[in-house]
């Protein structure tokens, strides 16, 4: 393929969003088509990082990011960029944060340094990464052992990111960390009419437990089927640190046992079955503190609860919520 050659016209997808891709590709990305689009990236690949680009299959957007697929001389690429420029010191930060984890042998997909040494590189006003393709299916939640895998593997990322924390300021500080109970008691102080009372009010009485000395550090942020890829019998990838931030460890477990099986517009609940045998994962790497247990299924409930539509009360989310109260933990 000569200098001059672009690869086929790709796919071009949305995420999640209920909208035109080509309309978005134009009036939010800039590009008139996908040619246009595929174009750019080629370009800028073979510039910045001496990458030749063969294919580009498709081209996947949601919100301000934009994903690509490419068939490359290195191999099968993702390039991922964004076009939200208050994000890029961000972007920056994280980028540094994958290429500490991958260094630690946690399964990410770290970002290729380019030419002249950069991890993320802003160009033509978006902020913009090449990674390597990780081969993989989305969490199945149905299989016990993936989500005993995957509570294995969130033990082990915390553990991880514990020791960058103080290294990426820009992610947050704790200073700024509100404790659990403050959350939940400004939650309950909203309107919460369209939920059982008897939920709200074990909830309410939950709060009394002790909540100081819980453990604050970088998290993962959106840790959930979606962004987990499991292949043959392990977690092969976790994917999309974008919401990272440092907060409450407890509130990201509680947080994933509850939103571990949703996928883009797939939001439904899991089983408590999945809950127990993901926090068993957990348990077997990172033993939590007895303090760390209670305020976890406290968690649970608070998230179940916030996730029912105040337009349908008796929704999937209700009973689970149902369900947690039910469970032995709260018939103590």
């Amino acid at each position: 393929m000569s200098d001059r050659q672009a690869p086929a016209t790709p796919a071009v997808e949305m995420l999640w969003e209920a909208a035109s891709p080509d309309v978005v590709l134009r009036d939010r990305f800039g590009f008139a088509g996908a040619g246009e689009a595929t174009a750019w990236i080629t370009g800028t690949v073979r510039s910045l990082w001496g990458i030749e680009v063969f294919s580009c299959a498709r081209i996947v957007m949601s919100d301000s990011n934009a994903l690509t697929w490419l068939g490359t001389s290195a191999g099968t690429l993702v390039a991922k960029w964004s076009i939200a420029t208050d994000r890029f010191v961000r972007l920056g930060a994280l980028s540094t944060v994958l290429a500490e984890l991958a260094h630690r042998e946690v399964p990410v997909s770290a970002p290729l340094t380019s030419c002249d040494g950069r991890r993320q590189v802003e160009v033509d006003g978006v902020s913009l990464a090449l990674q390597r393709e990780i081969p993989g299916q989305i969490l199945d939640t149905a299989d016990p052992a993936q989500v005993h895998g995957a509570g294995a593997q969130l033990a082990r990322l915390h553990h991880a990111l514990a020791e960058i924390t103080q290294d990426v300021p820009v992610l947050g500080s704790s200073d700024a960390v509100p404790s659990v109970r403050a959350r939940i008691e400004e939650w309950l102080s909203g309107d919460r009419s369209h939920l059982p009372a008897p939920a709200l009010r074990t909830l309410a009485d939950s709060l009394d437990a002790e909540d100081d000395g819980l453990p604050v550090q970088l998290l993962h942020g959106d840790y959930r089927s979606t962004n987990i890829l499991w292949s043959g019998n392990k977690v092969a990838a976790v994917l999309d640190f974008d919401e990272a931030r440092v907060d409450l460890r407890v509130d990201e477990i509680g947080r994933s046992a509850v939103l571990l099986g949703t996928r883009f517009t797939d939001w439904e609940p899991v089983t408590l079955a999945v809950r127990e045998e993901f926090f068993r994962g957990y348990d077997a790497v990172n033993r939590p503190s007895d303090s760390e247990r209670r305020w976890r299924r406290i968690l649970v409930l608070w998230y179940s609860l916030a996730m029912v539509p105040e337009s349908d009360g008796r929704s999937s989310w209700s009973r689970a919520a149902a369900e947690e109260l039910e469970s032995e933990h709260w018939r103590l």
